[in-house]
């Protein structure tokens, strides 16, 4: 009988994984108040876009380094990092009154919440055997799509009573009570050099957190006091950073880092930074280049064509020095065989749930509501049903090999979504048969996530689970991001050409028939992504797991 510590770690890293999970979808209701507390307007919606994708520029470009951080350090002592970070970034939030800072705060919370999801899976990997993780996996993959659900609950529940910057002060207190728990219950190794000099870098930190609650949170009566007030005083414009006590803090945070620098300059070393640097490059140029486009009129961004050349560059010597580096970001092997089945299967799934997620809420816009909150209503249908299929996954693996399992839920996804490339006007109002196929398609995507982590941590060394866990993650939100700009350019092209060939233009009905075409073209491209990721994970195993060991298809 395994003793309770694992489970119990398991249980506060996995609530964790929920918080920063409920935090990627809970802006969505609150976008137009933190845009009213920074100053810009709703006619200002365009300038807002760095709110998401600042967010999400955090979460992916540097995941793949906290990946391998986690495979070279107690990786406790990551998950603590990271939701330091994450606690961090959310004060940060709370406290912006400008949007550079507001968009700082989300990238910041961003690297953080983003981390916690490789930590979680390679402390899953070093606490559970291979032949026992499918539960362990399944219930991280949960909790991680719960957050989709809880997520906007929490907020308007927060929202119901206090204003937007109450949602961060709760994700940084929540942050807090977990760091606390899990430090309890891993009781991490302490880091090298960490003893001489502690009293004084535990009160620098803090003088350093203290003017920086000053420096973005002083109330106007003290910010305004003749005397007082001074040190509040722009340099120039409005800024609160380019003050007196705002570029105090710039300095502390400077001399914070120097005086800690034997504490993580070698471990970042180690860890290929120069790759890490690389990586991140070539994630953020793309993450730039699809999320701030407007599938409208372009599927790449405004600094799309600088960027993707960028990235392209990057990858390219990431690729050498992967190659030629004696200890690589990503060690060599872990992007081959099934590993590397893995990603594309995730990078497919990533599509795949994108396409429900966006376009759901866009069809009963168009037939069913005009709330926009009824509309959201309708996804949860398929929300709900995406976490109970990731712990069925994760169950399944006991009897079934990964491909097995992965392919019978991906095949499932994609005949619900050809289904719905179907549907008309009066599919979602019959309430019964809409509710069978979202489900039955968020099943089955959920029945995916644990064999495609499973895979891709068997087939990756010990040392490496860390960094493997990430590209998974990394692979999924890169799906994510392309997958919704592709196939939201091709549905408003057939959109456009329907519209074109219409006799009369301005009938309503033909309009609207037109709008239609595109969400199905959207669900169509969904349920081809599905399809083909579900060929795809025949090649990570056939049979069970035993001794670390999946039979793969043999190849002739």
């Amino acid at each position: 009988m395994r003793s309770p510590g694992p489970r119990a770690l398991l249980a506060a890293a996995s609530a964790a994984v929920l918080l920063a999970a409920a935090d990627t979808y809970v802006v969505v209701l609150a976008l137009t108040d933190m845009m009213a507390g920074v100053g810009l307007g709703i006619e200002s919606l365009q300038r807002a876009t760095p709110i998401i994708s600042g967010f999400l520029l955090g979460y992916i470009a540097v995941l793949p380094l906290i990946g391998r951080l986690a495979d070279l350090l107690d990786r406790s002592r990551i998950l603590l990092g990271c939701l330091t970070i994450f606690v961090m970034g959310s004060v940060v939030t709370a406290l912006a009154v400008e949007l550079p800072v507001l968009v700082a705060g989300r990238f910041v919370q961003g690297v953080g919440g983003g981390g916690l999801v490789p930590a979680t899976l390679a402390i899953v990997a070093g606490l559970w055997p291979r032949e026992r993780r499918g539960t362990p996996l399944g219930v991280v993959g949960a909790v991680q799509e719960l957050g989709s659900v809880l997520g906007p609950v929490l907020g308007a529940a927060i929202l119901a009573v206090a204003d937007w910057r109450a949602i961060f002060w709760f994700n940084a207190v929540a942050g807090t009570v977990l760091y606390a728990v899990v430090r309890v219950l891993a009781r991490p190794s302490p880091p090298v050099g960490s003893r001489g000099g502690r009293l004084g870098r535990v009160v620098l930190a803090v003088v350093v957190a203290a003017l920086g609650v000053l420096t973005l949170g002083a109330p106007d009566r003290l910010t305004t006091d003749v005397t007082l007030g001074i040190p509040f005083v722009p340099f120039a414009g409005e800024s609160r950073v380019l003050t007196p006590i705002g570029i105090a803090t710039g300095v502390g945070l400077l001399a914070l880092g120097a005086v800690t620098a034997r504490r993580w300059v070698h471990v970042l070393l180690r860890a290929d930074l120069v790759g890490a640097t690389l990586v991140a490059v070539a994630l953020g140029s793309l993450v730039l280049t699809f999320s701030t486009s407007d599938p409208e009129q372009e599927v790449v961004g405004p600094l799309g064509h600088a960027l993707l050349p960028v990235g392209a560059a990057a990858l390219g010597l990431f690729a050498w020095r992967v190659r030629v580096a004696a200890h690589p970001l990503v060690p060599r092997g872990v992007l081959r065989g099934r590993g590397a089945v893995a990603f594309v299967v995730s990078l497919l799934v990533g599509a795949a749930l994108v396409a429900v997620v966006v376009d759901v809420p866009l069809l009963a816009r168009l037939t069913l509501t005009d709330s926009p909150t009824t509309a959201a209503l309708v996804l949860v249908r398929f929300l709900v049903a995406v976490p109970v299929g990731a712990l069925l996954g994760g169950w399944s693996l006991r009897w079934v090999g990964e491909g097995v399992a992965a392919a019978l839920g991906l095949a499932l996804a994609g005949a619900g979504l050809l289904v719905m490339s179907g549907w008309g006007q009066g599919a979602l109002a019959s309430t019964a048969p809409a509710t069978v196929v979202l489900a039955l398609v968020g099943l089955g995507l959920g029945l995916a996530l644990a064999p495609v982590n499973a895979a891709a941590l068997a087939a990756s060394p010990d040392d490496a689970h860390g960094v493997a866990s990430a590209l998974v993650v990394v692979a999924r939100m890169v799906g994510m991001v392309v997958g919704l700009a592709l196939l939201t350019a091709v549905g408003l092209r057939r959109y456009y050409e329907t519209v074109t060939g219409l006799p009369d233009q301005g009938d309503a009905r033909a309009l609207l028939d037109a709008a239609l075409v595109q969400v199905q073209t959207v669900f169509l491209g969904g349920a081809v992504a599905a399809l083909l990721a579900a060929a795809a994970a025949l090649a990570m195993g056939l049979r069970r797991t035993t001794s670390g060991v999946a039979v793969a298809p043999v190849s002739r």
